[in-house]
């Protein structure tokens, strides 16, 4: 494929607003998770919550979209000037060729949940205030970035589960690479609601600690929530890149269709999809100088995610972020996308946050200590319920994550 240029990025999580609070919370080995104190959770488990999302305001224009997902929303396009950067690009290729792609898993089903809850009486009738098609829909999101940006181009949900937010990069690159678009705002946006922390309670799932991804000790997820977002473009046939640019090289995706809830146990489906993007990338798994695993900290999820490593790669530098952000479900593909990327342009591997005593019969590099790298090019993955997995490969402008 031809690489594509994520020519502005940025990311909202537990580790706070924006790309410097999340570089130096990777940096230096903070997580920021705490113990669950969502409203009307009852729950023994930690999350990873955005503080403030409930005293964002709506633009007035678009108050029939308020909800915590959309808020969050709004918050994530609000840093690093991304939203200015978007309405850049419009102005150069004109806003109705600019897409949207978004992933979410839950998108504002809160809302929802709040509704049920006032529900009328005696007809059962939802609250007249509440706007379906704005909030819980899960094209909600979509519609709403479209909307708060003011572009006309193509625009669409993709909940694919926690593969979400990776696969809308596919999306958007088959767009641009089809002529139909110039530019595409990909990301994902998945808040913190009961019926997720309440779903994977009863599926066993939730761990009572911080979770600790690939740990020989691991016994399950931390949920959090985010707003992740990238800027893709082409890039131009002239253009000097910076050697820090960001390039998104390869695309893998796949469906192993396993089981509803739980990977393939020796993890084909997921190495299907990293052996594709590293086949669009023109790369090798030698040129990948650091993984960031999909990693959720369940026993068997780490556990065929490891025999898919490690049958394509010998002793690569890889951890999990989601010990420093909790699982964010449909945003995790992007904001997994924004460490790597963030990993990529400041030379430096990211620690796994909470494991202190790696697996050993999983056979990964498992790196315990942030520390600077020399790296040309990175893997994500993401992989979720019902066999969908997607990988990106991304790679700098100083050798397109060739290596050198």
């Amino acid at each position: 494929m031809n690489p594509l240029l994520l020519s502005h990025f940025t990311a909202t999580s537990c580790l706070g607003r924006g790309l410097d609070a999340m570089l130096a919370a990777l940096r230096g080995q903070r997580g920021g998770l705490a113990p669950c104190d969502f409203e009307r959770a009852d729950l023994d488990t930690w999350i990873g919550k955005v503080d403030g999302v409930d005293d964002v305001t709506m633009r007035a224009d678009l108050a029939n979209y308020d909800c915590r997902n959309n808020r969050l929303a709004q918050i994530g396009l609000e840093q690093d000037g991304f939203a200015a950067r978007v309405a850049a690009a419009a102005a150069r290729y004109g806003a109705d060729r600019v897409g949207v792609f978004m992933g979410t898993s839950t998108s504002g089903i809160l809302e929802t949940e709040q509704a049920y809850r006032t529900r009328d009486p005696q007809s059962g009738a939802l609250a007249p205030g509440f706007h379906y098609a704005e909030t819980h829909n899960p094209y909600s999101v979509a519609a709403f970035v479209r909307a708060y940006c003011a572009l006309r181009g193509p625009a669409t949900s993709i909940s694919s589960a926690c593969s979400s937010g990776a696969k809308v990069f596919g999306s958007a690159r088959r767009m641009i690479e089809a002529g139909l678009i110039d530019a595409a705002v990909v990301g994902g946006v998945d808040s913190l609601c009961l019926t997720t922390l309440y779903g994977f309670n009863s599926l066993e799932l939730l761990s009572r600690e911080p979770c600790r991804p690939f740990d020989a000790n691991r016994n399950g997820i931390s949920i959090g929530e985010a707003a992740a977002f990238a800027l893709l473009e082409r890039v131009p046939a002239d253009a000097e890149l910076a050697d820090d640019a960001v390039l998104l090289l390869g695309v893998g995706e796949s469906s192993d269709a396993h089981h509803m809830s739980s990977p393939h146990p020796e993890g084909l489906g997921a190495r299907t999809a990293v052996e594709q993007a590293l086949a669009t990338a023109g790369l090798a798994p030698h040129d990948i100088g650091y993984i960031n695993l999909h990693g959720t900290a369940t026993p068997s999820n780490d556990a065929a995610e490891s025999r898919a490593m490690a049958a394509l790669f010998d002793g690569t530098p890889c951890s999990s972020t989601k010990g420093a952000t909790g699982h964010t479900l449909g945003a995790a593909g992007a904001l997994e996308a924004v460490a790597a990327a963030l990993a990529l342009r400041h030379r430096f591997i990211p620690a796994g946050v909470n494991t202190t005593q790696p697996d050993p019969e999983l056979g990964l590099n498992y790196v315990l200590q942030s520390h600077d790298a020399d790296i040309d090019a990175v893997l994500s993955n993401s992989f979720g319920f019902g066999g969908t997995n997607c990988s990106l490969v991304l790679g700098n402008g100083r050798g397109r994550g060739r290596a050198r």
